[in-house]
């Protein structure tokens, strides 16, 4: 376990804030926010980075999120929901299971090819 500073409490507390607040605002916060930052203020190196962000993204965390666009007149299928979210502990087991066989380098590199290309087709969408 890591010992603990105020520098690193103020990073931490800092980090869970933004995502949260990205989360919370536009639905994106653990790859898109939570692992560069991560990486830039505490060092985390990729597969540190994503571990760590799966990790603070249990269930309990995004259930009041998306628990309030439900309330606020957004209906949420609650089936749907939890049909893909039983997919996604399958899909996250596997692909946990292939990045961490892949060399730091190239995840930072796929990372970033799928950032940018998030950004690029969200950017030029209708």
């Amino acid at each position: 376990m890591s010992k603990m500073n105020f520098e690193i409490l103020i990073s931490l507390v800092a980090i869970g804030v933004l995502a949260g607040v990205f989360s919370g605002f536009m639905g994106v916060g653990g790859g898109v926010v939570m692992i560069p930052l991560l990486m830039l203020f505490l060092g985390y190196d990729q597969h540190q980075a994503q571990g760590m962000s799966l990790a603070v993204l249990a269930v309990p965390v995004t259930f009041v999120a998306a628990y309030t666009y439900h309330k606020s007149g957004y209906p949420i299928d609650w089936n749907y929901a939890l049909t893909i979210a039983a997919c996604f502990v399958v899909g996250g087991f596997i692909g946990s299971k292939l990045a961490v066989k892949i060399d730091q380098n190239l995840l930072k590199k796929i990372f970033a090819v799928v950032l940018v290309f998030a950004a690029v087709k969200l950017f030029f969408s209708k």
